[in-house]
């Protein structure tokens, strides 16, 4: 927490952008949902469903490395509400899709409006898990039981984000799902306007660009391994299992259409609500307070290397089954599930010691640079999620995943428990 900022500001401003936060992630999850499911029904195949977010995940990793420079140099609540802000207009571009338009049209257009959702995205991000590192009290483990709380809890919100927009789809239909979002945030973003209390740092005149561009080892091997960590989640996650699990589920018909729908949905936001509460829950799960940052420091590559067994299991599942049978969906469903708990851990730990590992007078530029190091994995995890599918299914899927796992715990090894250089 900064000298200037009161211990009750801190909590105020914390709990304002936590809400902020909640509310953007509910409309990027059910947006998610909401495209892949529309698009698909609409006969694009996997690698064009890929191509959909593609401009998103690019977006991302630019936008993560140059707001953390605004942020530096115009203050964290600018950048949270330029995202706020940006992502009601998109969604508003989103209601201009015109069906009679070509399938070429459509997904450049979706690209586009999809590319300025991610920068909304990855602007609220970065402010919010900056603010952490500024707020948080520094004593009794407060640092990582605030940024789990924040990335948990987002992450439940997204989750039921899911399973709105699969309902929101098969009820009000694309155009009016999409606009009753648009409408909801609008009002989000000018209450949070109105009433976000002080306790946020109004940035520093002299921020360079370049600072961005972090000289840290461990900031930087740290970036490596979530690289390949969310790729190893998008991989399965953006198109395999979703049109994997459509196929399996509906029937062809409007009604099989609409509970295919319903179930996939369902799924996704069950597993990033399950996702979301371990995450929260990681502190305990790791006893973060009773033990040495240190040695959180070496716990990141043995869970991802745990994480690592799963989807190699599921792979030898897919590869020796006869086909899509119930028994393979439930063993998918609860590997998964399983992937989605151990993976929770790890992406906690890994958002706890960048904060850990930054200081901070520079906590935004570190923050950005491995959030584009994210936004790069998803980028990946994405387009091999499309390739993959259509290239060897399901099987192919999932083994990528578990190489991209192994590679994470790689670079979790490098890790050192060595003092943050000197500025």
């Amino acid at each position: 927490m900064t000298a200037q900022t009161k211990p009750q500001d801190g909590l105020s401003a914390y709990v304002a952008v936590t809400a902020a936060y909640w509310a953007f992630m509910l409309t990027d999850g059910a947006l998610r949902m909401l495209v892949l499911l529309h698009f698909h029904t609409l006969g694009f195949s996997p690698v064009q469903l890929a191509y959909l977010f593609v401009l998103y995940e690019i977006a991302g990793m630019v936008t993560n490395l140059a707001a953390g420079w605004i942020a530096a140099r115009f203050g964290l609540t600018s950048t949270l509400y330029a995202g706020l802000a940006l992502q009601v207009v998109a969604l508003l571009a989103l209601t201009q899709l015109d069906p009679a338009w070509s399938a070429a049209a459509s997904v450049a257009f979706v690209m586009c409006v999809q590319g300025a959702s991610g920068v909304a995205k990855d602007l609220a991000k970065m402010s919010s898990k900056s603010a952490v590192k500024l707020l948080a009290p520094a004593e009794g483990g407060g640092l990582f039981r605030w940024v789990a709380v924040l990335t948990g809890s987002k992450n439940a919100v997204k989750g039921v984000g899911f399973l709105l927009g699969a309902a929101l789809l098969a009820t009000l239909g694309f155009t009016w799902a999409v606009l009753a979002m648009a409408l909801v945030l609008a009002v989000i973003l000018v209450a949070v306007m109105l009433y976000m209390p002080a306790g946020l740092p109004r940035g520093r005149k002299g921020a360079k660009f370049s600072e961005v561009f972090s000289k840290s080892a461990n900031v930087n091997w740290l970036s490596a391994a979530r690289v390949f960590l969310f790729g190893a989640r998008d991989v399965w996650f953006v198109v395999g299992i979703p049109v994997y699990f459509y196929a399996v589920l509906s029937d062809g018909t409007e009604a099989g259409n609409r509970a295919a729908f319903f179930l996939i949905g369902t799924f996704m936001a069950l597993w990033i609500i399950l996702y979301g509460a371990v995450q929260a829950s990681a502190p305990r799960i790791l006893r973060a307070t009773q033990r040495p940052e240190a040695e959180l420091i070496r716990a990141a590559r043995g869970w991802a290397a745990a994480l690592c067994v799963i989807p190699a299991g599921l792979t030898l599942a897919v590869f020796i089954a006869p086909g899509p049978t119930p028994v393979l969906t439930i063993t998918l469903v609860a590997g998964l599930l399983a992937f989605g708990a151990l993976f929770a851990v790890n992406s906690a730990l890994h958002s706890y010691l960048i904060l850990a590992f930054s200081r901070s007078e520079r906590v935004t530029m570190d923050v950005g640079f491995y959030y584009m190091a994210n936004a790069g994995g998803r980028l990946l995890g994405t387009l091999l999620s499309g390739v993959t599918y259509q290239i060897g299914g399901l099987s192919l899927v999932l083994l990528t995943a578990a190489i991209m796992v192994a590679l994470s715990a790689l670079f979790s090894g490098r890790l050192t428990d060595e003092p943050p250089a000197a500025a």
